[in-house]
């Protein structure tokens, strides 16, 4: 066992928050079960970079409970739960994280986790990924495989895999329909007003919220705003999904446009530079930005101090810049992921899905290790479809409903197959 963390002694408090999540993750109780009794991932060394909260410590324990030997990390500095890193540890997992680590700390626990070679690494935003091909290429030929959890880590992962630069196999966990459609949709559309709520401490009813992207993360934002009794403004770059946008009952104009009207700006892009020091000059005083996409790059918090001639802190997790105009803007968490940077991240139950699709993708990329492409440019593989559906059945039955199945004849009628 080895750690790297600010403070061992608080495991108790961790403990409590994994126990609470456990309760609510039946998915995970079921998988925990069966890879402690099939031991799945015996012999085997599993590196995880996710945000490091309760819900993710679960995930460790089962993979742990399959035979694994787990090295974990957190994808994000300002989203990692030290009491439940330290619970980790008391397990006996090897941790290497804590809540503010610097740039160049944080890098350093990527690297111990990818110093003893893993097997399998299950990445959040493709940090993993990108340091094992820089400084870590030596050991990619013991790699099975790996799984993405997030769009900006798949968006990486395909421009690495369209360059003929990714050199394992890994999984597209996001694009699981368990996964995506819930998770991003109803996990951060909640999660996301969790961090604001709790942060701000402010109503919500009333105000102009401006979402910037329509994916299914932004859909999610947009629909619990608006359930909170905002009025939602979107801005996107797509014109299919602004007019999903105008037909599920926004309003769309660009950034700039909106820039003037907002109360409270959250982005959820993926990309960078959404929110720039042009808006920043137009906004409202007391306007609050926030970014829930993955890298702290969309709202450019760093543009923002260089046209502020007053920086302070004005609540934790607040940070106010007051401009020549006098107005004065507000940033949450820094512009790092505001479900996580300021609170516990998405719901339980949804998480349970997530790291379902997870857990089964890991044990997939293990039992088929021989047949998984390691071809140039093949090296992105979907979660198969039974993988989805099964996740979808388990979830359907712990919630006690139940759901027809196709009769032979309707299988014959819609695809050509015999009874």
């Amino acid at each position: 066992m080895a750690h790297s963390i600010k403070d061992p002694g608080l495991w108790q408090d961790g403990k409590l928050k994994i126990d609470w999540v456990r309760h609510f993750m039946p998915l995970l109780n079921g998988l925990e079960k069966e890879f402690a009794e099939k031991q799945p991932f015996k012999g085997l060394k599993i590196a995880l970079s996710v945000h490091l909260e309760a819900k993710t410590a679960y995930l460790c324990e089962t993979l742990a409970a399959g035979g694994a030997e787990m090295y974990v990390t957190g994808s994000n500095p300002l989203s990692t739960q030290d009491d439940v890193a330290a619970a980790l540890v008391h397990e006996g997992l090897n941790v290497f994280a804590w809540y503010g680590a610097t740039p160049e700390e944080y890098e350093g626990h990527i690297r111990k986790v990818l110093e003893p070679g893993p097997d399998i690494i299950i990445d959040d935003g493709g940090d993993l990924v990108h340091l094992m091909h820089t400084e870590f290429r030596h050991l990619i030929p013991g790699v099975i495989g790996g799984c993405e959890e997030t769009t900006t880590g798949i968006l990486r992962l395909q421009a690495m895999n369209k360059a003929g630069e990714l050199m394992f196999p890994m999984m597209l966990v996001n694009n699981a329909d368990c996964k995506h459609l819930f998770d991003n949709r109803y996990g951060t559309g909640q999660s996301v007003w969790d961090g604001i709520n709790r942060t701000t401490n402010l109503i919500v009813a009333g105000k102009n919220v401006v979402v910037a992207g329509y994916g299914w993360c932004g859909k999610g934002v947009a629909m619990r705003a608006k359930g909170l009794g905002a009025e939602v403004i979107v801005t996107e770059v797509d014109p299919i999904k602004a007019m999903e946008a105008v037909m599920d009952g926004f309003k769309v104009m660009k950034m700039v446009q909106a820039a003037p009207l907002g109360d409270i700006f959250v982005t959820v892009t993926g990309c960078d530079a959404v929110i720039t020091a042009e808006h920043f000059r137009l906004m409202k005083d007391g306007a609050i930005c926030c970014n829930a996409g993955h890298f702290d790059v969309e709202v450019d918090v760093k543009g923002l101090a260089e046209i502020a001639k007053e920086i302070r802190p004005a609540r934790k997790n607040i940070t106010g810049y007051l401009l020549d105009n006098g107005h004065r803007i507000y940033v949450l968490a820094e512009g790092r992921l505001v479900n996580l940077a300021a609170g516990d991240g998405h719901p339980a139950e949804i998480m349970d899905m997530s790291f379902a699709i997870q857990a089964l993708s890991a044990r997939y990329l293990v039992e088929n290790r021989a047949s998984v492409s390691r071809e140039p440019h093949c090296m992105v593989n979907d979660v198969p479809r039974d993988i989805d559906e099964e996740v979808a059945r388990r979830k359907i039955a712990y919630w006690g409903y139940e759901i027809d199945s196709l009769t032979p004849g309707q299988r014959k009628y819609l695809y050509g197959e015999q009874g």
